[in-house]
């Protein structure tokens, strides 16, 4: 089993995407409140989680802190749980917070990954989504980054956004590729109903891609970065080097445990799962009062976690091995599922080799429906 990791969650923007179903507030006057709590929590796990080999800062938006408020986070976490010597360390930046002092500073810290949220180099992309920057300061950021001594970036991608299509988003792939990231993740954009642009979609003011044309920004995606050097590792990641992938991220995808720290962070530590309050003013008074903020819980039955350990698989390259799902378990799914499985083949949408069931690439394509086996 591998360690457990750590996501601390940043519950602070200076603005909310339209697009945007993470949790935050705007009210950055609370972030030294949030810090102390937020060390309040930690505290009251060390006995569960006593230690960690990854460590991934996320939001909202990690790069409002200051560099002594980053220190007092890290500082705690130290304090309280374990980090490994060769600890995956990530933090989330916006690329219209940073410049080479701040990034030069937080590399001092020990933070070792860099995700910046650059989402597209197509200013009117940018303008759609409503992100803070616009293109020539998204290449900014990455050489800044460089100049204060990160190597392993990576950057977040949004594509199938109404107007765009395949052959613009080729064209831009193609300048992302270009810059030699060790990571790429490239998102599909998603547009919830309870936000501003899914109240937008609601009154008729754009269409989304239908089907046939996600399927199509889909496949360029994966056709032309592998083309470029990267490989992709799950449906919506790629990387130049087995070392460039996401470890935290990883753990996601094979109920590894880990802890979640802040409003509306997850934790699992199967067969528990559990979550905080949404709300900072709760959060806050919760841990005043020493109290572990959770809102709700659920304790996962062996069905359950072999439903999800198929659905989760099944989105990764490396898909399923059947011999270790089945000693987890307590599943024989080649036996199980025979019929669908050979179906799901012949449509070459799953393969089976060395014991593993992975989806192909079309299969990737349709990782949801894949998990109907």
């Amino acid at each position: 089993m591998m360690k457990p990791g750590l996501y601390i969650h940043i519950p602070f923007c200076l603005s909310k995407c339209p697009y945007c179903t993470f949790h935050s507030v705007t009210d950055r006057g609370r972030k030294g409140a949030y810090l102390g709590a937020a060390v309040r929590e930690m505290a009251l796990y060390a006995d569960l989680f006593p230690s960690f080999d990854t460590i991934y800062v996320g939001g909202g938006t990690p790069s409002l802190l200051s560099i002594p408020e980053m220190e007092t986070l890290f500082d705690a976490v130290r304090r309280t749980f374990a980090v490994d010597p060769g600890a995956e360390i990530s933090v989330e930046v916006n690329p219209a917070d940073v410049d080479v002092s701040w990034l030069t500073a937080l590399l001092g810290l020990g933070v070792n990954r860099l995700t910046i949220g650059v989402q597209s180099f197509d200013n009117g992309v940018l303008a759609f989504l409503g992100r803070r920057h616009d293109a020539k300061r998204a290449i900014a950021s990455i050489d800044e980054a460089r100049q204060a001594g990160f190597e392993n970036i990576g950057i977040d991608l949004i594509y199938a956004v109404p107007g765009q299509d395949p052959g613009r988003w080729g064209k831009m792939l193609a300048a992302a590729s270009g810059l030699g990231l060790p990571h790429l993740s490239c998102y599909e954009l998603h547009v919830a109903a309870d936000t501003p642009l899914g109240r937008r979609h609601r009154d008729g003011r754009f269409r989304l891609p239908d089907e046939e044309l996600q399927y199509a920004f889909f496949m360029e995606t994966a056709e032309r970065l592998e083309r470029a050097g990267y490989r992709q590792y799950e449906v919506s990641n790629f990387c130049r080097k087995e070392a460039d992938r996401s470890r935290h991220n990883s753990k996601y995808w094979n109920h590894t445990p880990y802890l979640g720290i802040g409003p509306a962070a997850h934790s699992l530590l199967a067969p528990r799962r559990w979550w905080n309050t949404t709300s900072l003013s709760r959060y806050l008074k919760d841990l005043r009062d020493a109290k572990r903020p959770v809102a709700g819980g659920e304790s996962l039955d062996a069905g359950q976690l072999a439903q999800e350990a198929l659905f989760l698989g099944l989105r990764t390259a490396g898909g399923i091995d059947l011999r270790e799902f089945k000693v987890r378990y307590g599943r024989d799914l080649a036996a199980e599922k025979a019929e669908e499985i050979r179906g799901l083949e012949e449509g070459g949408y799953l393969e089976r080799s060395g014991g593993r069931l992975r989806p192909t690439r079309c299969g990737l394509a349709v990782a949801d429906r894949l998990a109907l086996l």
